[in-house]
């Protein structure tokens, strides 16, 4: 098991040099430039608590606290000509250098972690911590790691929800091993705290609570959804009764064929609905949470016409984003019952009814209060979203981009996007399983 999550002694040496070279060069051009930088490799590469065939590096360059980080981003850009600027809380450089994905990360060099005037400054303290105490506990977090990412768990990004790399290794730290944290989270609820350092400064009301032993105001775990963390102590239940690979190592979901995909629509006989459209150009961290929102904002205008909802669901593929909605009532009756003030508000009853001169049927009494029969403006869901969708609050980027154009599929009319991600996400959708026993 562990020769399947543990790099390699090559593994383990490419890395050094690769991640040495760079780190000499961004030194060297800090040097020819006059320019206080130190250079550093952080996260689980610098920690040597990377899963084998994971290729990521995290370097970051540092500057004191009195030089702008954009003499840092200027020194990224010349170490990989050939970059993407990507943004999170500052702009930052990705690369591919050598078979790696390879993060160049502006920071400042603060004292302590209570002094951070940026996020990402946090981090070098998360490695000098993490660093000081793994040793000998190395195997446990890349097992633990292994275990998340066959459940489905693994990744504090907005687009997972899960557990993030150092959330894993405090967890380790915490319980001492492996089988330590699956025994303590098969009992976990909602409202769990862990504190290494017992120093908590501020309550926080996630579902779980891990105090940052750097920073004693910040919640490892914020990006936790309380499902991923619920799903997380079901599956640990489960293999602690019943151990198995396949916790670690699940069937890859294989791309829906047509007739897979027409089977899953026959055997459910709900109605899906895909809004689907060209994705804005930005980080999935800023994608999802505005995909997300655009869902729920597209459920309440579905249930307030009246159409019924079994399951939704927000994705991507290549460059387009996507929103599926899963109907259990899709068709109404053009006639529809609404209910006016009681009959003895004669005030209101006569408002009512004004706005009302000509309905279907009505006006009529049930149960004290007036009632008329209207006509629906929309008896199916898809009519509904072809005209009110661009009149929705779906998030600054999503608004403009759906706006722009979209399309709406049907059912069957799934079968026109013949591609393999998103094939791949329908196989997930129908396959929707969390291991709890």
């Amino acid at each position: 098991m562990l020769g399947r999550v543990r790099p390699s002694y090559e593994d383990k040496a490419r890395l050094k040099e690769i991640s040495g070279a760079i780190l000499d060069r961004i030194e060297h051009l800090a040097s020819v430039r006059g320019i206080g930088l130190k250079a550093m490799l952080v996260g689980s590469a610098a920690r040597g608590t990377w899963l084998a065939g994971d290729h990521d590096l995290d370097i970051f360059l540092g500057v004191p606290e009195t030089t702008p980080l954009q003499a840092a981003l200027e020194i990224a850009r010349l170490v990989a000509p050939e970059h993407d600027e990507k943004y999170a809380e500052h702009p930052y450089v990705h690369a591919r250098v050598d078979g790696f994905e390879v993060d160049l990360v502006p920071c400042y060099l603060v004292e302590d972690a209570s002094q951070l005037k940026s996020a990402v400054d946090r981090t070098p303290f998360h490695t000098k911590y993490i660093s000081r105490r793994i040793a000998g506990l190395e195997d446990d977090v890349l097992l633990l790691k292994q275990f998340m990412k066959g459940i489905g768990v693994y990744g504090s990004e907005l687009k997972v929800g899960g557990f993030s790399g150092y959330l894993v290794e405090l967890l380790v730290l915490c319980y001492g091993s492996f089988p330590g944290v699956l025994r303590a989270a098969s009992s976990w609820r909602p409202g769990q705290l862990i504190d290494l350092e017992g120093h908590a400064k501020k309550a926080h009301d996630e579902p779980l609570v891990v105090v940052d032993p750097v920073d004693s105001k910040r919640n490892v775990a914020a990006a936790l959804t309380m499902d991923k963390m619920l799903q997380f102590a079901a599956a640990s239940r489960a293999f602690l009764a019943e151990p198995s690979l396949d916790f670690f190592f699940p069937g890859p979901a294989t791309p829906l064929s047509d007739e897979e995909l027409l089977a899953q629509l026959k055997a459910r006989e709900s109605s899906l609905i895909l809004v689907e459209f060209q994705a804005p150009p930005v980080v999935e961290d800023v994608l999802f949470p505005q995909l997300h929102k655009a869902e729920e904002s597209v459920r309440a205008l579905l249930e307030r016409n009246g159409f019924r909802l079994l399951r939704s669901d927000v994705g991507s593929y290549r460059d387009r984003a996507m929103l599926l909605f899963e109907m259990e009532v899709w068709q109404l009756s053009r006639a529809s019952r609404c209910l006016g003030p009681p009959v003895w508000e004669a005030e209101h009853l006569s408002k009512f009814l004004a706005a009302h001169p000509r309905p279907l049927s009505g006006p009529y009494i049930a149960e004290g209060r007036s009632v008329v029969e209207l006509p629906r403006k929309y008896t199916r869901a898809q009519d509904l979203l072809a005209e009110e969708l661009g009149s929705l609050s779906l998030g600054k980027h999503l608004s403009w981009a759906v706006r722009s154009g979209h399309n709406i599929y049907v059912g069957p009319e799934l079968l026109r996007i013949d591609d393999e991600g998103f094939r791949v996400f329908l196989a997930r959708y129908f396959q929707a399983r969390a291991r709890m026993g």
